[in-house]
């Protein structure tokens, strides 16, 4: 695909790796929706910049936990503005180590709704906003730990895991139209709440003996979405941790 002049809807855009995520794309040339739940100011600001670097921008508040009304509200929004959305990047997530005999009802559907339940249907209103001819591209942020199997972060690894088999169904299901791909970030940020030293220490137990960061994840983006001939991928950009044992 050739990113000048498309537009892209990101949810959790204001903040961390969606918004490093929402620069890399203006500054190749995509108009730009971003979706955020609370961080007013920091999706503001974020519009902003992409302004300045001539592209449009637009920031849509939407509750995740409402999967129907936010993929209505964040879709009907986006082509009211730009007329149409060729790219769609589900970014927004809940992360939290919780294990079975730690965890509530309300983390586990927390979890399920923001991570899984809104994905899906943003990937149905965008799938069903294409105008005939129109190719597209939807990514999908899990993680390396959705294809292993662990007892921490549970309801968070089950409901990566779920977005890793709806990437490869939708994959079939959308073609040849619509590509669908998912990135599956390692040690990027540390968690909110930690600092660096959160990544010092992870680093210890990834081969590459480094943590990574969000230009490795915008790479990984922009390769995905210029390919014509990648789909129902999950791409890893971890450092090789989800091949270390016992993590």
């Amino acid at each position: 695909m050739d990113l000048n002049g498309k537009v892209a809807v990101i949810t959790g855009a204001a903040v961390r790796i969606g918004r490093s995520m929402a620069m890399a794309l203006a500054e190749a040339g995509v108009d730009i929706c971003i979706h955020y739940r609370s961080s007013k100011e920091e999706a503001e600001q974020t519009c902003s910049e992409i302004r300045e670097l001539g592209r449009k921008s637009l920031a849509v508040s939407a509750d995740l936990s409402d999967s129907h009304q936010a993929a209505h509200l964040i879709m009907k929004t986006a082509i009211a503005e730009f007329g149409r959305v060729d790219i769609l990047i589900n970014s927004a997530s809940v992360f939290e180590n919780k294990n079975l005999l730690t965890s509530s009802e309300d983390d586990w559907d927390s979890h399920l709704d923001i991570n899984l339940k809104a994905p899906y249907f943003l990937c149905q209103k965008f799938a069903k906003s294409m105008q005939r001819g129109q190719t597209g591209h939807i990514i999908n942020l899990v993680d390396w730990r959705a294809q292993r199997p662990g007892t921490a972060h549970l309801p968070y690894r089950i409901s990566k895991a779920g977005l890793v088999t709806l990437t490869e169904c939708l994959a079939l299901e959308l073609a040849p139209n619509i590509q669908v791909n998912a990135i599956a970030p390692g040690a990027i940020l540390p968690p909110p709440g930690q600092d660096y030293s959160y990544l010092e220490k992870r680093a210890e137990q990834i081969p590459l003996k480094r943590a990574g960061c969000p230009q490795d994840i915008c790479d990984a983006l922009l390769f995905l979405l210029r390919s014509d001939f990648v789909t129902g991928e999950v791409l890893s950009v971890s450092g090789g941790e989800q091949f270390t044992p016992g993590v």
